[in-house]
């Protein structure tokens, strides 16, 4: 390479040779004791240049005579001790080697272009090589920049030595083999080899190729002469073509125009065939526009007129939503009062005491005490049937809140009493399946018999464990209650003050609690029934007066009507009974008189008295729930 083709993103790598730290030789007299860090010039160092007092000639010329009449003895560690010795050669290492570092500097750049690594303890330093090709051209066209060497001795950095580095000054060495370096020799890496500025030149040696043949003399002129033909041929060939165009110009049009004039008429003819195949094209793409433009136009018609619709609708209902809004208010304040109204009758139903021996958070419900998931399992049977049945009271005040409430239970309830049940279908539980059959049907129902757990206690370590359980799930029950009306839990043990507090915020408020409308729920409050169910005989019917309805009268679906029906079904069915009985006892009589009488007075026998047992919707339930299971 060229000295001045020589940049700066030719540069690849830095080499240090030789460190050191004394001062080098060569200088005037009267500053070789001066401590100077190099021999660069002053105005290369960073910090302002410093004066130091020239020595005199006496003490040169003694310095300079005992350094004459020094002799280097090799015997000098001979007699030492070992540690005197191990501490001259640490010194001599010390002295000589440190962590050395280099940067370099651009005359437009503050900072730095590039920051080599630390090499540490070292007298020579093979740097890393770089790149500084991405640096831009400010910094690639360069062909002069600043090196600095920095050294660390005494856990101190300091700055070893500043150089003015002119690339095109270099010297090419080639190699660093059997080169004798100067103190503190920089050797730069470039992209054809290794140069230096404080070495000598060395001519690099010539590229050995093979010899290539020259031309002769002959073979020269016969290729000017080929030259000389090949444009006589060019210039004939023009002058040949001129000509022949000033003849055809020249000549009138013969016989061959016809066929010419043929072929340019098929080829009109042509193209006229397909501009009016492009024309059709256009008129039936215009009439699809057409048609599609009007069917748009009609479509925003139909959309402007369900916009006048949707906006006449929009005034109506702006006009009817303050009466729907005061509506939607009435109602939800409705809604809250039969709650509250519920919920103080299910208070008064259930209602939940503090316990008479006075612990805190102890309660009974219905009289009977309740531990807060706090009970002896060895107990007897009778306070094992009083917490079976403490716990079938608040199966069924939650199974109840929940309709009334409007939040559904995550684990359903089946209240039964003191031995009521819940079920787990949510965690991940193994299904073993139980197979029931009915009387209708030979199908087998397969019910979960894992996810069933009990309220009550049935003995044994495992029914221990889902008692222990169905108590848990059932307080969980009591806290989705507590937060569906935004209640915060405590402590989800307490089964009894939290439904204590429950019913306490849901029936409490300003107002007074609106009364129950006549002729709705009637599972809350006893009815009676005034009347008798007759016999075969009997001509009268069975009638029914209940308090809560009004002139006697009820309505279809209600609980009145359903009585009443059932009445006059029961009616029916017990006189096609004993007419049946009558028949039988006719056909099947001996003749006497006796069998007679006795066939018409026979009366069906019924499960309960009706005529001394008042009806409830509760009452009957309860029978027929004893029946299906007696």
């Amino acid at each position: 390479m060229l000295p001045q083709n020589r940049r700066l993103r030719h540069l690849q790598g830095i080499y240090l040779r030789n460190l050191s730290f004394t001062r080098p030789q060569g200088r005037a007299t009267d500053d070789l004791e001066a401590d100077l860090p190099s021999t660069k010039v002053q105005s290369l160092h960073d910090g302002p240049p410093q004066l130091h007092h020239a020595h005199s000639s006496e003490s040169l010329i003694s310095t300079a005579r005992v350094g004459a009449n020094a002799r280097r003895r090799s015997t000098t560690l001979a007699g030492v001790s070992p540690i005197t010795r191990q501490k001259q050669l640490e010194y001599t290492v010390e002295s000589r080697a440190a962590d050395v570092f280099f940067s370099l500097h651009c005359a437009d750049w503050k900072d730095p272009v590039y920051i080599s690594e630390v090499g540490e303890r070292a007298t020579n330093f093979n740097f890393r090589f770089f790149d500084l090709s991405q640096g831009g051209p400010s910094v690639t066209r360069q062909s002069q920049f600043v090196i600095k060497i920095w050294a660390k001795r005494q856990l101190a950095w300091s700055l070893l030595v500043t150089e003015h580095i002119d690339l095109r000054n270099l010297n090419f060495l080639g190699t660093l083999r059997n080169q004798h370096f100067p103190p503190n020799c920089l050797v730069f890496h470039l992209l054809d080899g290794i140069y230096a500025l404080d070495l000598s030149s060395k001519q690099p040696e010539p590229k050995q190729a093979p010899p290539l043949p020259t031309s002769s003399y002959n073979a020269l002129m016969k290729l000017s002469n080929l030259d000389n033909s090949i444009q006589d041929a060019l210039a004939t060939r023009e002058a040949l073509t001129a000509q022949i165009n000033a003849l055809l110009a020249r000549t009138p049009p013969s016989a061959d125009a016809v066929p010419q004039a043929q072929e340019s008429a098929l080829l009109a003819s042509k193209y006229v065939s397909a501009q009016t195949r492009a024309v059709r094209a256009a008129e039936a793409r215009r009439a699809d526009l057409r048609a599609s433009i009007a069917a748009r136009r009609a479509a925003i018609a139909e959309g402007r007129a369900a916009q006048a619709r949707a906006a006449e609708d929009v005034a109506h209902a702006r006009a009817k939503l303050p009466a729907s809004r005061a509506m939607l208010a009435a109602a939800r304040e409705s809604i809250h009062g039969q709650r509250r109204r519920v919920c103080e009758d299910l208070a008064r139903i259930f209602p939940i005491a503090p316990h008479p021996s006075g612990a805190p958070l102890s309660f009974t419900i219905c009289g009977i005490p309740l531990p807060n998931t706090d009970y002896d399992p060895t107990s007897s049977t009778s306070t094992e049937d009083s917490l079976s049945a403490a716990l079938g009271l608040v199966a069924q005040l939650t199974d109840q809140l929940q309709y009334y409430l409007s939040v559904p239970l995550p684990y359903p309830v089946t209240p039964f009493g003191s031995r009521s049940g819940i079920r787990d279908g949510i965690s991940l539980l193994p299904d073993s399946y139980s197979n029931s059959s009915t009387s209708s049907s030979s199908d087998h129902a397969r019910t979960s018999t894992q996810r069933e757990f009990p309220l009550f206690l049935r003995g044994g370590a495992t029914a221990q464990y889902r008692f222990d359980y169905a108590w848990f799930l059932l307080n969980k029950d009591v806290e989705a209650l507590c937060v569906g009306r935004g209640l915060k839990v405590v402590d989800i043990r307490h089964t009894l003050p939290n439904l204590k507090y429950l019913l306490y915020v849901c029936s409490a408020g300003r107002d007074e609690v609106p009364e129950r409308k006549r002729g709705g729920v009637r599972g809350l409050w006893a009815g009676r029934m005034k009347g008798k169910v007759g016999g075969g005989g009997g001509g009268g019917g069975g009638s029914l007066d209940d308090g809560a309805s009004s002139n006697g009268g009820s309505r279809p679906g209600s609980a009145d009507s359903d009585m009443l029906s059932g009445g006059k079904q029961r009616e029916q069915l017990m006189g096609r009974v004993i007419s049946r009985e009558s028949r039988d006892s006719r056909e099947n009589g001996s003749g006497g008189g006796g069998g007679g009488s006795s066939a018409g007075s026979s009366v069906i026998g019924l499960p309960f008295d009706e005529s001394t047992t008042k009806l409830t919707l509760r009452t009957k339930g309860l029978r027929e729930n004893i029946g299906a299971r007696a």
